[in-house]
C-alpha cells in the first residue's frame, strides 16, 4: 500500500513540476501579447487603418482566439499533461460543438433570408 501512495505522490510531483513558475510566466506574456495584437488589430489597423470590417478581421481574431483557448486549455487547465484518451474525447466534444453552432448560423441565415421574403 505504501509503495502504491509513494507512486502516486511520484507522479503528482512530476505532474506540477511540469509547470515552474518560469512557464506560467511564459505562457501569461503568449496570452498577453496575443491580446494586445487583437487590440492592435480592432483600433490601429480597422478603427482608424487600412482594414475594413469583415470575414478576413473575423478569421483573424477567431484564429487567435483559439490560440489564446489552447494555452489556457493546455498549460491552466493541465490538459496538455493529461493521456491521450483523455485529450481526444475532449476535443471530439469540442469538434461537435463547433459542428453544431456552424449548423445553427447555416439555419438561422437561411431562415433569415426566407423568412423576410415571405413576411418582408
Amino acid at each position: 500500500m505504501s509503495e502504491h501512495n509513494s507512486h502516486m505522490e511520484h507522479t503528482h510531483e512530476e505532474h506540477h513540476a511540469d509547470m515552474s513558475k518560469k512557464l506560467i510566466w511564459k505562457v501569461f506574456f503568449y496570452l498577453l501579447a496575443i491580446t494586445c495584437l487583437e487590440f492592435f488589430i480592432a483600433l490601429a489597423l480597422v478603427y482608424h487603418g487600412p482594414l475594413e470590417k469583415g470575414p478576413l478581421v473575423n478569421f483573424i481574431y477567431i484564429v487567435l482566439t483559439l490560440v489564446k483557448a489552447y494555452y489556457i486549455v493546455a498549460y491552466f487547465m493541465h490538459l496538455k499533461f493529461e493521456k491521450m484518451g483523455f485529450i481526444v474525447s475532449t476535443l471530439i466534444v469540442f469538434v461537435f460543438i463547433i459542428y453544431f453552432i456552424i449548423l445553427l448560423l447555416t439555419e438561422g441565415s437561411y431562415l433569415s433570408i426566407h423568412l423576410n421574403h415571405v413576411f418582408g
